[in-house]
């Protein structure tokens, strides 16, 4: 039969908490004592529960990773998997595990991520965002767990967040294409409430603005950051009498359907039209032609905010927002010819 650390205080005529501070080499105890607990659990084999562990440490070294708001459309983006998978390693090495929680309801009663943090024990928490956040997440940033977000802004004393700059995203595409003689520019976005996206957009036609180039309002389209829908927002811009001759997608999934849609209307990429992406996902380099795009450094992001979660966690001081340099990639799609 498993032991419970009361067992083994019990046969060392001791409490559980003295118990514990030795196992966790915390705490004022005597040699003596230390001796007699150790000699106890060597002869018993006794093996501390994850419980017994963080009862002296007040420290779990769990992280609660948590996906926001509506996940259906991004969280298998492969952005997203491969922030998470940098994030993963990075705590890792740190010392600490992970435990996933869902935004669905949770059963000690309404829907409430502190108080299942508080539940789990856990150290502190990580934010994927989507669109259309639930309050509890804005409950969680209030609280006082160390908090940190991937593309959603915090204010809370124990928060920050994590962010590509979106609108030098947008301004670095708008500069290339000006400086390479292109005049008329298209966007197609993710959907027409995305936070995200509203910043790539405004940034952009902001951009062709300062620069004195042109859009047309039909040329202004809202996909779901997948391949589809940029495939037939693009096959509606070409059904208009004027075309753009450089087409800016907010995601690298989105700009080949772009690709598609062009392809499929016998023109051609980059020859006729110029198409750049944003995320830099791997099968950038494989497309026909290869896509060009905005590189989103996830590998960076994920260990800026497994890093400064650490640092929370902590106690030290960390900054409230971070924004993360885009870098402008051009390959084939975005060719001057």
């Amino acid at each position: 039969m498993k032991l419970t650390i009361r067992e083994i205080a019990k046969m060392a005529g001791v409490s559980p908490g003295t118990v514990s501070k030795v196992i966790n080499q915390t705490g004022s105890i005597s040699p003596n004592t230390i001796k007699k607990v150790k000699r106890i659990i060597e002869e018993t084999g006794y093996q501390p529960s994850f419980s017994a562990k963080a009862l002296a440490t007040k420290k779990s070294n769990m992280i609660g990773l948590i996906y926001a708001g509506e996940v259906n459309v991004e969280f298998n983006h492969p952005f997203f998997n491969q922030v998470i998978n940098s994030f993963k390693n990075a705590v890792g090495q740190l010392g600490y595990d992970i435990l996933i929680f869902s935004n669905q309801s949770f059963n000690i009663g309404k829907e409430d991520y502190v108080a299942r943090a508080k539940h789990y024990q856990l150290d502190g928490c990580l934010v994927i965002a989507g669109e259309h956040i639930e309050e509890a997440v804005y409950r969680l940033d209030q609280s006082d767990i160390p908090t940190v977000a991937v593309d959603l802004k915090l204010t809370g004393e124990k928060s920050s967040f994590i962010m590509t700059d979106n609108e030098k995203i947008s301004r670095q595409v708008v500069e290339y294409f000006y400086l390479n003689g292109l005049r008329q520019l298209a966007y197609i976005g993710g959907p027409v409430d995305s936070v995200i996206s509203n910043i790539r957009k405004d940034a952009f036609i902001q951009g062709i603005k300062d620069y004195g180039m042109h859009y047309e309002e039909e040329w202004i389209k809202h996909g779901n950051y997948f391949e589809e829908s940029g495939y037939l927002k693009m096959k509606e811009i070409l059904q208009y009498d004027r075309l753009p001759d450089g087409v800016f997608a907010a995601s690298d999934m989105m700009a080949l359907g772009v690709v598609r849609a062009i392809k499929e209307a016998g023109k051609s990429v980059p020859h006729d039209f110029k198409v750049i992406g944003c995320d830099d996902i791997e099968a950038c380099r494989y497309s026909s032609p290869s896509l060009a795009t905005v590189k989103q450094d996830q590998v960076k992001i994920g260990k800026l905010a497994a890093n400064i979660l650490h640092d929370l966690i902590n106690n030290r001081k960390v900054q409230q927002s971070v924004l993360v340099d885009p870098e402008l990639i051009i390959r084939e799609s975005g060719e001057i010819i």
